[in-house]
């Protein structure tokens, strides 16, 4: 099989659909010559002989009709295959695997997510959220949803949007604490930190005059995700630091309290994760689906 030029399958069946050499030719766009090499080496290639010829006309072996009924079926099966993939090109289609962290997926992907497959109907999606970096590749996942800074990888993104991180606490400890007058005072409250960081601890602020100061803050209570620590923060365990997506809403109720709000934190990127270099048409959709999304919260 490895020794066979598949490319010559096409020839050989224009050949017994057009009838005859010349008009095979025709069609192919090729001399008559290079279609009888190609038959010719065809059958060496594989050891029969397709074609009774003579001057003046040509008939298929026993051989030769069994094959080219074979060939037929695989190259429509190979049409099929390319219409196919033309289709998912083009117009959003199948199941959408998608991955993202716990607190945005659920903030942010899921409701997103679900406006989508209303607008897109004849979809499915499978959202699978973990604040572990999941390799997209081995597990199959069309994109995946990042916040932060990206790796280097062999993967493409594009930019979604972008976070604010914002420095909270309830009413309830502050109101057991007190409120941090300056920057210096957080190093003495209370800090809910998030395990994922680099640094979960050591945090710093831009004042309004573009001056920056790194604060070293003193650990009460430790959690692993953002929601978690998000939890800890609003029944009053201290002080941390949470996306403005997790947060925004707390502040308008009343439920959390913005500190120190004239000193700024840096904005994070949001992205679209995906592999390849030309996605499917269900992910050019769902992102920019994303992106209008984001744009209109905005």
């Amino acid at each position: 099989m490895a020794d066979v030029n598949l490319n010559r399958l096409s020839v050989f069946v224009a050949l017994v659909r057009a009838g005859s050499f010349t008009a095979a030719a025709e069609v192919l766009g090729m001399t008559k010559a290079m279609v009888s090499q190609h038959i010719a080496r065809l059958e060496g290639e594989l050891g029969v002989t397709l074609l009774s010829r003579s001057t003046r006309r040509m008939a298929l072996t026993e051989a030769g009709a069994a094959f080219h009924a074979a060939c037929v079926r695989i190259l429509a099966e190979a049409e099929d295959a390319i219409a196919l993939v033309g289709r998912a090109q083009e117009k959003p289609s199948g199941t959408l695997r998608l991955t993202a962290t716990s607190d945005y997926g659920t903030a942010v992907v899921a409701p997103a997510l679900a406006a989508f497959l209303r607008a897109h109907p004849d979809m499915q999606a499978d959202l699978v959220l973990d604040d572990h970096m999941s390799d997209l590749i081995a597990e199959r996942f069309d994109l995946a949803v990042r916040m932060g800074l990206l790796r280097d990888s062999n993967l493409r993104s594009m930019r979604l949007g972008s976070f604010r991180q914002l420095m909270v606490a309830s009413p309830a400890y502050l109101s057991r604490s007190g409120s941090p007058r300056l920057i210096t005072d957080l190093a003495s409250h209370d800090w809910v930190a998030l395990a994922l960081l680099a640094t979960p601890l050591r945090w710093t602020f831009t004042a309004p005059d573009g001056s920056r100061r790194t604060v070293r803050m003193r650990q009460v209570v430790q959690a692993n995700n953002v929601t978690a620590a998000h939890a800890l923060v609003c029944h009053g365990a201290g002080v941390s630091v949470l996306p403005d997506y997790l947060v925004t809403e707390d502040i308008r109720q009343g439920r959390l309290v913005a500190l120190m709000a004239q000193y700024s934190l840096l904005t994070c990127g949001i992205y679209a994760v995906y592999p390849g270099k030309q996605p499917p048409a269900k992910v050019r959709a769902f992102i920019e689906h994303m992106r209008e999304t984001l744009a209109a919260v905005d």
